[in-house]
């Protein structure tokens, strides 16, 4: 301490030198080819189908022809493509179920691993569809691809979260909501007219699913399992120390181990906490409502409003020509908002971001119906109306669309987190089966309104997350826990513990 005292500036060169060693070369790729592997697909999944609804439909008509000697009638037609987009929601609700079940066995790394194999399964499936004549087989493959969703988007954060320092923690965990951008803008793009969005090529948009299975497939075994996982559920300390060393690209790694450590030896004789213990346990109630809400308003809020912007586009008075290209343009502005998140999320803290970007939602949606009301008055309000569509996705993607992921592992202790990321998960798929079912038919019975049910739930999670949400940047399990203590009038088991101890003994522990 006395030397850190004497000499500041060799205390902000060690500083500098700190946040360089912060982003090793091993972070970067275990975070790149992770996502990439897995968010990336996710992100993909949700616009892939976009460009090609048209064709899908048409094979819909034809097939429902050729079997039953008649054509579809418009509302079956509409119930079997909600069907289609919705069901990859049911699949991710399965996903997040099996997260426990192989996450404890296998761990982090290898559940990523093993999950390729339902994304191999599901693009064998959809791109085949066409050449076999069978829909059902297009349906059951976002069924399947539903459920690597349902796994990555648990395993893949919480996996970032355990190998991360907590300086950058935020910024890595951004990671997932970036690679989910680029996956829905990779999407858009490949299915414009001049590359696979065309009636005979529209299958192909699946095959491209192999691409990052591939990459994740010959490189993240190269790679480090997460060294708590590898202390909590193994006790492998010395395999811990090798991944810290990996990660963390030094070679002194004693304090990050002994902090492990530390937290472990509080934990030493808990065990992993059911979805129902942890539902039940007062110290933890408020960051569990925190989660619910948190996760609900992520997909209520008008994330979907992308597997709908052809015919919003559309109704907007847009030329169908010009479509496709204004739709590739909310994918690049959503990528970009969110690097620009994931930059300032350490200086600005996860509470700004999410509750602006709630907020920069709801007043965006007003006008958007206003516009849509008004696109006949004048030639120019159609595109004011795209205008707001971008605007809507770029404060999403700023704070919404990802922070959630990372509050997830932020509030709950290791034994907590995978009964956490259940709960997350399953409001998650659940409120995406929901919009994705839904919206097509709240669309044609409220027309231009329907956005002011997104507004509505804007709001709602703004001012919940304003009045409730401490900020946890740069702070501890514990640290956070004290934040939400007095809300939850309950102290951790061991917290409350230490205190009653000071007061018998009538001196520091």
């Amino acid at each position: 301490m006395k030397l850190r005292e004497k000499y500041p500036a060799d205390n902000k060169e060690s500083d500098l030198e700190k946040k360089k060693l912060d982003w090793s070369c091993s972070l970067v790729v275990a975070s790149l080819v992770g996502a990439f592997g897995s968010s990336f697909l996710y992100g993909y999944n949700l616009s892939a189908v976009n460009a090609p609804t048209p064709y899908i439909k048409t094979f819909y008509n034809e097939l429902w022809e050729r079997r039953h000697g008649h054509r579809i009638d418009l509302d079956t037609l509409t119930l079997l493509w909600s069907v289609t987009v919705s069901i990859f929601a049911i699949g991710g609700l399965v996903g997040t179920f099996l997260v426990k079940l192989i996450g404890k066995v296998l761990g982090r790394k290898f559940t990523l691993l093993v999950n390729n194999g339902f994304a191999i399964s599901a693009l064998l499936l959809m791109a085949c569809s066409l050449q076999a004549g069978a829909f059902e087989m297009l349906i059951l493959g976002r069924f399947i691809m539903g459920v690597d969703g349902g796994i990555a988007l648990s395993v893949l954060p919480m996996y970032l979260s355990e190998i991360s320092p907590k300086e950058i923690r935020g910024s890595l965990g951004q990671v997932t909501a970036i690679f989910i951008c680029i996956g829905v803008f990779t999407g858009q793009l490949l299915g414009l007219p001049e590359l696979l969005g065309k009636e005979s090529t529209w299958p192909y948009l699946f095959g491209v699913i192999a691409v990052p299975v591939l990459v994740q497939l010959v490189s993240l075994p190269f790679l480090p399992e997460s060294p708590r996982y590898l202390i909590f559920e193994k006790h492998d300390q010395a395999g811990a120390e090798k991944a810290f060393q990996t990660f963390l690209g030094k070679e002194d790694v004693s304090r990050e181990v002994e902090e492990v450590l530390a937290e472990s030896r509080e934990q030493r004789n808990s065990r992993l906490v059911s979805v129902l213990e942890l539902l039940r346990s007062p110290s933890v109630r408020w960051q569990v409502i925190t989660v619910v809400i948190t996760m609900a308003c992520y997909q209520l809020c008008g994330l979907n409003i992308w597997l709908y912007t052809n015919s919003i586009f559309g109704k907007a008075g847009i030329p169908p020509e010009k479509i496709p290209y204004i739709t590739l343009c909310t994918g690049g502005i959503e990528t970009l908002a969110a690097i620009f998140s994931g930059l300032v999320i350490e200086r600005m803290g996860r509470r700004p971001l999410l509750i602006g970007g709630f907020g920069l939602m709801t007043l965006f949606f007003g006008i958007l119906t206003v516009t849509l009301m008004l696109q006949d008055h004048a030639p120019w309000i159609p595109y004011l109306s795209v205008v707001c569509i971008l605007a809507i996705i770029a404060a999403f993607c700023s704070g919404p669309g990802g922070i959630p992921f990372i509050l997830t592992g932020e509030f709950f202790q290791q034994s907590q987190r995978p009964a956490a990321y259940t709960v997350a998960g399953t409001v998650n798929w659940l409120s995406n089966f929901a919009v994705g079912l839904l919206f097509p038919f709240i669309q044609r019975s409220l027309d231009t309104y329907c956005f002011l049910v997104f507004a509505a739930i804007c709001l709602a999670g703004a001012l919940y997350l304003y009045f409730v949400l401490p900020e946890t940047k740069n702070k501890t399990h514990a640290e956070i826990s004290q934040a939400f203590a007095k809300r939850n009038k309950a102290y951790p088991p061991e917290k409350k513990i230490a205190v009653t101890d000071d007061k018998i003994n009538g001196r520091p522990q």
